[in-house]
């Protein structure tokens, strides 16, 4: 994602100022970082077909929600307008390397217990202080000299949890420094404090919103998609906790605002791994997420992705979405819950 570490420290929070960083630290059995061979919790791409009890979000999710059938929003051609209309659809995702960096959000897979790490955030007031278990070798996003926005994403599957930050730099003997941070239980709904941020602008977790190949490789993609936009207003709806504006102008996006690909656009002539990514944004949309260049969405860097066939997706335009009214969605405004039909 075009967006870099400063950004989000002068605008992602604006509420906090700068805090002093703090760590947390608990000791655990099972893991050594000493570096040499695989540790415990290691880097691998999810593969096609496998098969965890622990998934990323639960069946009423928010993010596993069809809008496809929800009113459009009524300032939805403002929104898209803001967001740019001309501008093409970018997977963020993809194989191999971009200006000689990976890119895509790697996704590092945990199965096995992990101890504790040591984790001091600069912005520790949003952010969750202790319950990190990230291995020292996890992947950071566009590698280990990113100059970006350094996600690091742990997908642990014992525990089913999330852990993520955002600007995140190894410090060693298991610690790690970050911009913020937070602790996902994924066998719940539980929204974060309203108001605290999190690895993202939006307050939510980034796991749930990442394309990954696995999904695609079936052909069916089941939640909305992590969407990133220029300029945001300095609000945010539901599910959103946070807000990340530059300007306080209903014309902008709130954080938190969903928006699908119009069922006009036809899908039926893409490739599959670009047509199971269309068929998603149909169906489930894309959540504004954080501010960054428009039209991006985000997925999970892996070597199984064709470049080719995700190429195809720039062909799609910002007109052809809308932005959609998923306020009826809502059942409880500090669960992730969505209401019964």
């Amino acid at each position: 994602m075009k967006r870099t570490a400063a950004l989000r420290s002068s605008k992602g929070i604006p509420a906090i100022a700068a805090v002093a960083a703090i760590a947390a630290t608990c000791a655990l059995s099972g893991y050594t970082d000493s570096g040499e061979g695989l540790s415990a919790a290691t880097y691998v791409p999810v593969a096609a077909g496998s098969q965890t009890s622990c998934e990323t979000s639960l069946p009423d999710s928010f993010w596993r929600a069809p809008v496809d059938t929800l009113p459009v929003h009524p300032n939805s051609a403002q929104y898209v307008s803001s967001i740019g209309s001309a501008e093409s659809l970018h997977p963020d995702f993809g194989s191999g390397l971009t200006d000689g960096q990976p890119f895509g959000i790697p996704i590092t897979v945990s199965d096995t217990a992990v101890p504790e790490s040591k984790v001091s955030l600069d912005y520790a007031e949003e952010s969750d202080t202790s319950g990190y278990r990230i291995p020292q070798n996890a992947k950071i996003e566009n590698g280990p000299a990113s100059t970006g926005d350094r996600h690091v994403i742990v997908w642990d599957r014992g525990l089913c949890k999330s852990y993520e930050l955002w600007n995140a730099k190894p410090r060693g003997d298991n610690a790690w420094h970050a911009g913020s941070g937070a602790v996902f239980d994924l066998r719940t709904n539980e929204l974060r404090p309203d108001g605290w941020t999190s690895a993202d602008a939006a307050g939510l977790a980034i796991l749930p919103g990442l394309v990954r190949y696995d999904e695609a490789a079936t052909g069916r993609i089941d939640h909305a998609i992590r969407l990133t936009v220029p300029r945001s207003d300095q609000s945010y709806v539901w599910p959103a906790r946070h807000q990340a504006g530059s300007a306080a102008d209903t014309s902008l996006p709130p954080m938190g605002l969903r928006l699908r690909l119009k069922s006009s656009v036809d899908t039926s002539q893409l490739a599959p791994q670009a047509k199971a990514v269309a068929e998603a944004l149909k169906k489930y949309g894309a959540i504004v997420a954080d501010n960054g260049s428009a039209w991006y969405i985000t997925g999970e860097e892996n070597s199984g992705w064709n470049n080719s066939q995700l190429d195809a997706l720039k062909d799609i335009k910002g007109s052809d979405f809308e932005a959609v009214d998923a306020s009826g969605l809502q059942q409880s405004p500090d669960s992730g819950a969505v209401a019964p039909k």
